[in-house]
């Protein structure tokens, strides 16, 4: 029986991930060189090489991917091992890392800790905002223990590192600039707005997310600006710049004061937000508890639907 050393499995995965033994090396807060000397030990244990010249870089071997499939197990199982280990404890203190989209802080993270808050003061909630896709890379990394962010950017559901759960639908409206001649008319479609001047961000989910529901109202937008920051957004609006499909989870205070918004229930469009842990750790305790806060604040918001 091979004596295997996690640690060289952990670099060979974040190897994976990463695409490159610098990045690897980054995420793992380890050097170039000493990566490269924990795959060159690898290779030695297991009797054939695991990386392989490509270019300027290199690729995984088919070892390596044989030995990351069986690897991936492991993982999870230890992460369960820590999470039944975990279960001898109440599970009602501790601190739990989250990561979330900016709009999911202020609608599900700061009223769940509320719940927390009274229910079981002695946990903390230790909150780290990141862009949709960067999420994942977070949590795999082990930077946080759970991950609130959006379904679009989410890995299938065959991948051994991340359990999720469906956590709320938030309906999306349109933003106009006050005055417009639809701003106050019944019934409002996104087809009637195929002309105007659009504001979406030039890269990332939520230019998708515009793209695709109008796309389903039958055409393509225009797009007047890029812009993907809430704040930036409604002040263009606001301006008469343009218009913009907003979530409604930001559409609230002083966000919304200066602009004109409106529901699309005809059309319906939506953006779906999920949690995700660690494969392995959905039954640790403490997370089980925060998990629980946050789909009672999602339930609690009468803005959004409980998905």
């Amino acid at each position: 029986m091979k004596d295997w050393d996690l640690r060289k499995l952990r670099v060979l995965r974040a190897l994976h991930d990463t695409g490159t033994v610098t990045a690897a090396a980054t995420a793992l807060r380890m050097t170039p060189s000493a990566v490269s000397q924990q795959l060159a030990a690898l290779s030695r244990q297991i009797g054939a090489p695991v990386v392989e010249a490509r270019g300027r870089g290199v690729r995984l071997t088919g070892a390596a991917h044989v030995l990351l499939r069986h690897a991936e197990i492991v993982f999870a199982q230890l992460e369960r091992a820590g999470a039944e280990l975990d279960g001898y404890a109440r599970g009602d203190a501790g601190t739990v890392r989250i990561g979330t989209i900016a709009t999911a802080i202020t609608r599900l993270v700061v009223p769940a800790a509320g719940l927390l808050r009274r229910s079981a003061p002695e946990i903390t909630l230790s909150v780290r905002e990141a862009e949709a896709a960067e999420v994942y890379e977070e949590l795999a990394g082990g930077e946080v223990d759970l991950a609130l962010t959006l379904a679009v950017d989410a890995p299938t559901v065959r991948d051994p590192r991340f359990v999720l759960f469906p956590m709320l639908t938030d309906p999306l409206d349109i933003a106009l600039p006050p005055g417009h001649p639809l701003a106050a008319g019944p019934g409002l479609r996104l087809a009637q707005l195929a002309a105007e001047p659009w504001i979406f961000g030039s890269r990332g989910p939520w230019r998708d997310i515009t793209l695709t529901a109008c796309a389903d109202a039958g055409f393509v937008p225009e797009q007047a600006h890029a812009a993907a920051d809430w704040p930036a957004v409604f002040a263009l609006v606001a301006a008469g710049m343009g218009i913009a499909l907003v979530p409604r989870m930001a559409t609230t205070g002083g966000l919304r004061r200066e602009v004109a918004v409106r529901p699309l229930d005809a059309d319906r469009p939506r953006r779906r937000i999920v949690g995700a842990v660690r494969g392995g750790a959905e039954d640790a305790p403490l997370l089980r508890r925060t998990l629980g806060a946050l789909r009672e604040a999602a339930e609690l918001d009468p803005l959004v639907q409980f998905s």
